[in-house]
């Protein structure tokens, strides 16, 4: 008995997980993975529908059914009287997204807490305006504020010529623009602990997603104020401590390891020659003991460039391990040729 109900809850599962990218053709597809027929899958899929979590539509071959939404709520906060990150936390937001794995839960609480107090602490916002959507397959948190905007405020602080040259710090981690209250790591670890994760501003958009581990900067519509998407399935093994170990040593987790898109430090369509160039790459890399460069994107790198970066950082800073990751066969080519100038 314990076995055949383990088996419906895992074809729920899948049903539940796959129906959003195939709508129209999820009882063959949950009828061949499980190796049933289709009347056994739509008894689950009617049992799904009955529940609420899912929605159908049509009439037989042509019936297609879709994820409903079991919340969909949204509340905007005065900065001036809402209170902290933690009350919103445990006054407004927890209870939506429950009952989920405490795994689950303790992503949404750092990356929620985390988030909301950015905006806090950070935008110079009125007003942040918070909308949960839930469903059975997973859940978005949207978190806009109507400040002066992430990028823009990063590109100030450190005269940067292009807002999405802040992206890159942000990517690197340790970077804040309050180092007295803030330790500049809880942007970076929430773009890694979500399947999801992006930050619209101006007319920038970063993302990173959990199965495409590289940042991604995109042109984006321009806005004021700063808007953070972060989605996550509801039954992801992924946790905390997890996404930590991959970048942290010791006990006390101490951030030491950080990989860095190397290709966000191009600027439009010109390629990575000059030494100013990898000076705005190195930028805080001695804070690290390991980095990684990904040079996934970066089809050529100059001379100047590459000496900058693997023989003169290098020499000035050996406790700082380098390595590059993706690098094709001409970076490649020249990255040894520096180094083999390297006593």
């Amino acid at each position: 008995m314990l076995a055949i109900r383990d088996r419906g809850e895992a074809v729920r599962t899948f049903i539940v997980a796959n129906v959003a990218k195939h709508p129209a053709d999820i009882v063959r597809r949950t009828a061949e993975k499980f190796d049933c027929t289709r009347q056994a899958v739509h008894r689950h899929i009617q049992r799904l529908v009955e529940e609420g979590a899912l929605l159908e539509s049509g009439k037989t071959r042509s019936r297609t059914y879709a994820l409903a939404e079991l919340i969909s709520w949204s509340q905007s906060f005065a900065v001036a009287s809402c209170g902290d990150e933690g009350d919103i936390w445990l006054r407004d937001v927890r209870d939506l997204l429950r009952p989920l794995a405490s795994n689950v839960m303790d992503i949404w609480h750092y990356g929620f807490t985390e988030m909301f107090n950015n905006a806090l602490d950070h935008a110079q916002a009125c007003t942040i305006t918070v909308d949960v959507t839930k469903t059975a397959a997973g859940s978005v948190v949207v978190i806009r504020d109507d400040g002066v905007g992430i990028f823009r405020k990063i590109q100030a602080a450190l005269g940067l010529l292009d807002e999405r040259h802040a992206v890159l710090e942000l990517a690197k981690g340790k970077f804040t623009t309050d180092p007295q209250r803030h330790s500049g790591e809880g942007i970076f670890f929430s773009s890694r602990m979500f399947d999801q994760f992006s930050i619209t501003s101006g007319s920038v958009n970063f993302s990173h997603q959990a199965k495409a581990p590289e940042d991604w900067i995109l042109e984006a519509e321009e806005s004021d104020g700063t808007t953070v998407r972060m989605e996550l399935g509801n039954h992801t093994a992924r946790s905390i401590n997890k996404v930590f170990k991959q970048y942290t040593t010791g006990d006390d987790f101490g951030f030491t390891k950080t990989v860095v898109p190397v290709r966000l430090a191009q600027y439009g369509d010109d390629n990575l020659v000059s030494r100013s160039q990898a000076k705005r790459l190195i930028v805080r890399f001695e804070k690290f003991r390991t980095v990684v460069l990904d040079f996934k994107g970066v089809t050529l790198i100059g001379q100047a460039f590459a000496d900058e970066v693997f023989r003169v950082f290098a020499l000035a800073h050996p406790e700082v391990e380098l390595f590059p990751l993706n690098a094709n066969k001409e970076v490649s080519q020249m990255i040894a040729h520096v180094l083999a100038a390297n006593p």
